[in-house]
């Protein structure tokens, strides 16, 4: 699987790409073919509790999915953001069948 990963205005930590990394490479083993995932981190403004945005573009053999959540650690944000684009992988998957 490719993970683009896109921190605006500031550095994700390696810590935190390797996080993504491994919570995406779950998501690898649900998809067909070579599957490509954008993340996109940002701060949003003002400083406050829940301010961290991460969004998830998975794009696979056929299909798209798409998640966007807001929690206090971007960790938190990703693991969000994988459960949901999961879901819609196995929902797409029951559709087909």
């Amino acid at each position: 699987m490719e993970i683009r990963i896109q921190a605006v205005n500031f550095d994700a930590a390696e810590r935190l790409r390797a996080h993504i990394e491994k919570r995406l490479s779950k998501l690898e083993k649900l998809c067909e073919g070579a599957p490509v995932a954008d993340v996109t981190l940002k701060v949003v403004k003002p400083e406050t509790d829940n301010n961290k945005d991460a969004q998830i573009r998975l794009k696979a053999a056929c299909d798209e999915f798409f998640a966007s959540k807001i929690a206090n650690s971007f960790e938190q944000a990703i693991d969000e953001c994988a459960e949901a684009v999961e879901r819609q992988i196995l929902k797409a998957k029951d559709k087909r069948r």
